[in-house]
């Protein structure tokens, strides 16, 4: 199943052991879910993790990140952007999620930040779902 990955759920994964989120993660290194990746999507990943603020919250060290890291990345499938699909957000800097969707067919954005995503649902074939919505759709 192609999902796209939110940076949000990724940095909360880090950030926890536990959680929806973290579990999203294990999904994907157990290979039940096939994150997709484009430049945009792992440039982000990797500005977000290297914020101060995170290195203070994460329970990993910076050793420990950069192999959970690699292990993730090695999950995913990279897509290359042909179209970009703009404006079609009210948050500009979420519309690269839009395009990853669109050009891996992936029908999920994983997520915590549903409404910058929404008018997305309506143009295109996702569905923007919390990492605990999206576990409780996979469980039934």
């Amino acid at each position: 199943m192609n999902v796209v990955i939110d940076t949000n759920v990724w940095i909360a994964a880090l950030i926890s052991k536990e959680g929806a989120s973290r579990e999203i993660i294990r999904l994907a290194l157990r290979d039940i879910i096939s994150p997709q990746l484009s430049t945009s999507l792992l440039l982000e990943y990797e500005s977000v993790m290297s914020r101060t603020k995170i290195q203070q919250l994460c329970i990993l060290t910076i050793s420990e990140q950069t192999e959970l890291f690699h292990a993730y990345i090695s999950t995913c499938t990279w897509n290359e952007i042909f179209y970009l699909w703009r404006p079609n957000l009210t948050d500009v800097n979420d519309a690269f999620l839009v395009e990853l969707a669109v050009a891996s067919n992936s029908h999920i954005i994983i997520t915590e930040n549903k409404k910058d995503l929404l008018s997305g649902e309506l143009l295109f074939n996702f569905e923007a779902l919390t990492p605990k919505e999206f576990l409780e759709r996979i469980d039934k």
